[in-house]
C-alpha cells in the first residue's frame, strides 16, 4: 500500500512561494503543489486523484488528509547547530528529549555539534549517533566531526575516513583550533572531500583572557543567587547596588576581550579557507567587525566572478565565437566560499543592559548597535541561515556560569517576531534563511515546496501569541533569556517524510 498525504485549506509558503493551495506528498516526496483557495476537501481531493492516476497509484493507494484551517504550510526548518549531549552528557539532554524538542519547534533536520564525551571525532562515532536518532522517528539528523582529533588541537588525520554524504560539516565548536597551520590542513582535506568547515571564531589567548572576569562575575552571581541566563528571572532588588556594579563591569570587561576573540579569529579562518580552498562557515555571528570581514569575503567572490565571466565573454569575442555558448565556471580560488549563521537569541538581544548582560553564552550577547547590524546583514544577504545553537544544561550547571541557552522551541517565535512583525523582512525571507539555504548548504533535497523535494513540512500560526513557560519545554534543558516574554508565531505541527511526528 503507497502512503500520500494531502495537506489543504493552508498557506503556502517558501522563498518564492506566498500563496493559497495544497500540497500532495507521496512515499514521503512532494508529488504536487496546487495553487489557490481550497477549503473544500473534495475539490482538491479530485485534483489529487487525478495526479494519482496518472502515476498509476489510484488503486493501490492510503491517501490521508489533513486540513490546515488556513495557517501557513511552510518547508520545515533546518538548524546547522544544535547540541544534544549524547553521549556522556545526557543528564543536560539525549538523542530522544533533543529530537522531539526539534520537532516541537518546527524542525526536520538538525546538525548536532561534537563536543560530547567523548568527542566525536570518527565516522563511525558519527554514525552511530545518526542511527541512534532515526530510531526514534522523529527530525532528521546528522552528526559533525570534530576538527581535530578529540579536541586536543593536533591531528587531523581522522578527517580523512569521512564522507560528505553522511558527515556535511566538520567543527570544532565550542572552542577554537588555535593553531593556523592544524586549521590550515583540516581545511585542505576538507575541501578535498566538500565537507562544510563551520567555525567556532574566537581566538583562544583572549578568550583565556576573557576567563577570570567572567569568572569573578560568576562568583558574585552565584553568591547573590542570580541566574546566568537573564530574563524575567533576574531580579536585583535585594542587591546592594555596588555587586551589581561590579558584576556588570567584570562582564563587560570579558566581552570586550571576546569581542576582539571573535573579529580576530574570523579575519583568520577567511585567509586560511581561501588558502585552504574550502568552504567555510562561521557558526553564532555577533559582531561588526566580523559581519563586515564576512560581506568583505563575499564582495571580493562576487567580483571575482564578475571579472571571470567578463573575461570569458572577451575570450569568445576574440575568438570569434560570440553568442556561442560556454560552460560557466564559479570565480572562487580552488573552491573557496563563505557563508555565515546567526542565532535568534543575538537577533533579539542585547547584552549590554540589564539584565540580559548576566545571560551568559558564548559568543556573548552584544551590544544594540551588534544586533542591528546582524538585521541589516539578514536584510542585505550577507547572513546565510539562522541556526539555534541550542545549548541545553541543567539548572545547576547554569547557575555555575554554563554558557548557552535553550532554544530549538522558542527559535520560530523570537525570529517571526523580531524580524517580520517588526517589518524587518518578509515571511519568504524568513523561510530562506530558516529552510532552503541551509538545505542548500548541506546538499539535501529539502526547504522548498516543490515536486520531488522531501515532504518535511512545519505548520505554523504566524498570528498566535504565546507566553515563554520553560517547564513546558520538550527539551531537558528549562533555562532561557526568554522566560515570560511573549513571542507571536507558533508551530502547530510538523510532518517529516510526510508522517506527522508534533502536533501541538
Amino acid at each position: 500500500m503507497t502512503n500520500a498525504l494531502l495537506i489543504y485549506n493552508a498557506r503556502l509558503l517558501d522563498e518564492n512561494i506566498d500563496a493559497p493551495g495544497a500540497v500532495l506528498s507521496i512515499e514521503g516526496k512532494i508529488r504536487s503543489v496546487f495553487h489557490g483557495y481550497f477549503t473544500s476537501k473534495k475539490t482538491v481531493e479530485s485534483l489529487a486523484n487525478s495526479v494519482l492516476a496518472e502515476d498509476g497509484l489510484s488503486q493501490d493507494i492510503q491517501l490521508e488528509f489533513y486540513d490546515a484551517k488556513g495557517l501557513t504550510v511552510t518547508p520545515s526548518f533546518i538548524d546547522m547547530h544544535v547540541h544534544f549531549r549524547d553521549p556522556g552528557l545526557t543528564q543536560k539532554e539525549d538523542l530522544e528529549s533533543g529530537l522531539k524538542a526539534a520537532a516541537a519547534g518546527g524542525y526536520g533536520t538538525v546538525v548536532c555539534m561534537p563536543n560530547t564525551n567523548p568527542v566525536i571525532s570518527s565516522y563511525e562515532a558519527a554514525m552511530d549517533v545518526r542511527k541512534r536518532g532515526a530510531s526514534f522517528g522523529l527530525s532528521n539528523i546528522f552528526q559533525s566531526v570534530s576538527i581535530t582529533e578529540n579536541f586536543e588541537g593536533k591531528s587531523v588525520e581522522h578527517l580523512k575516513n569521512l564522507n560528505r554524504e553522511h558527515i556535511p560539516l566538520i567543527t570544532e565548536d565550542g572552542h577554537e583550533v588555535a593553531s593556523s597551520a592544524v586549521m590550515l590542513e583540516g581545511m585542505k582535506i576538507a575541501a578535498q572531500k566538500d565537507i562544510i568547515v563551520s567555525c567556532h571564531c574566537e581566538d583562544p589567548d583572549l578568550a583565556a583572557a576573557a576567563r577570570p572576569y567572567r569568572q569573578h562575575a560568576l562568583k558574585l552571581m552565584e553568591q547573590w543567587h542570580l541566574p546566568a541566563w537573564g530574563g524575567s528571572q533576574a531580579d536585583t532588588s535585594d542587591i546592594p547596588s555596588e555587586i551589581i556594579e561590579e558584576i556588570d563591569s567584570s562582564l563587560a570587561q570579558a566581552n570586550s576581550l571576546l569581542q576582539m576573540a571573535e573579529d580576530i579569529c574570523t579575519e583568520r579562518n577567511i585567509q586560511l579557507a581561501r588558502q585552504a580552498g574550502c568552504h567555510v562557515h562561521m557558526c553564532h555571528v555577533s559582531t561588526v567587525g566580523s559581519i563586515e570581514a564576512i560581506r568583505r569575503a563575499k564582495q571580493e567572490l562576487s567580483d571575482e566572478a564578475a571579472d571571470f565571466y567578463t573575461d570569458m565573454a572577451d575570450a569568445a569575442y576574440e575568438a570569434g565565437i560570440e553568442g556561442r555558448a560556454f560552460t560557466p565556471v564559479p570565480a572562487v580560488e580552488h573552491g573557496f566560499s563563505v557563508t555565515c549563521e546567526v542565532t535568534p537569541h543575538h537577533i533579539a538581544l542585547t547584552g549590554t543592559e540589564e539584565p540580559n548582560i548576566r545571560a551568559l553564552v558564548n559568543p556573548p550577547l552584544r551590544s544594540e548597535e551588534d544586533r542591528l547590524f546582524i538585521i541589516d546583514a539578514i536584510r542585505d544577504g550577507t547572513v546565510d541561515c539562522i541556526s539555534t545553537d541550542h545549548a541545553p544544561h541543567t539548572l545547576d550547571d547554569k547557575a555555575k556560569g554554563a554558557p548557552g541557552f535553550t532554544g530549538i522551541e522558542t527559535s520560530y517565535g523570537v525570529c517571526n517576531t523580531v524580524l517580520v512583525k517588526e517589518g524587518q523582512i518578509s515571511p519568504r525571507r524568513l523561510s530562506q534563511i530558516m529552510s532552503a539555504n541551509p538545505a542548500r548548504l548541506l546538499h539535501l533535497s529539502k526547504g522548498l515546496l516543490k515536486a520531488g523535494f522531501d515532504s518535511d513540512l512545519t505548520i505554523v500560526n504566524p498570528e498566535e501569541s504565546w507566553k515563554v513557560e520553560a517547564e513546558r519545554f520538550l527539551s531537558k534543558g528549562k533555562a532561557t533569556p526568554f522566560e515570560g516574554k511573549t513571542l507571536t508565531g507558533r508551530v502547530k505541527a510538523v510532518f517529516v517524510s510526510g508522517k506527522q511526528v508534533y502536533k501541538a
